[in-house]
């Protein structure tokens, strides 16, 4: 492990988030953390927000700000996290498409 963090989410912004992810059917949220090298006068140097498209960035889109914390341990080697590669064959993944064509996407 490379670090602990603690995000402080206030009540009223849970419900925001709950009664928009309900007006828009999604089953759940992505949120970015931002982790600064300096603390603020708080004691916080962690930001959290609602994550962005490519598009929304791009337009310069208001960020929607959820919440502040700190990074209270860290072992100084946290590294960018990397996907493992998926090996899927042909046969699996036409399988899947076959079973699933009524799916919008």
């Amino acid at each position: 492990m490379s670090s602990l963090s603690n995000v402080y989410i206030k009540k009223e912004t849970l419900e925001v988030l709950l009664k928009t992810l309900n007006a828009k059917g999604e089953k759940g949220i992505s949120i970015d953390i931002s982790i600064g090298e300096q603390s603020n006068d708080y004691g916080q140097n962690l930001s959290a927000y609602v994550s962005q498209s490519k598009e929304e960035r791009e337009a310069k889109k208001q960020r929607y700000y959820i919440g502040n914390g700190k990074c209270f341990w860290t072992d100084g080697k946290i590294e960018v996290a990397k996907k493992k590669e998926e090996v899927h064959t042909a046969e699996v993944i036409n399988d899947k498409s076959e079973e699933q064509d009524d799916l919008p996407f």
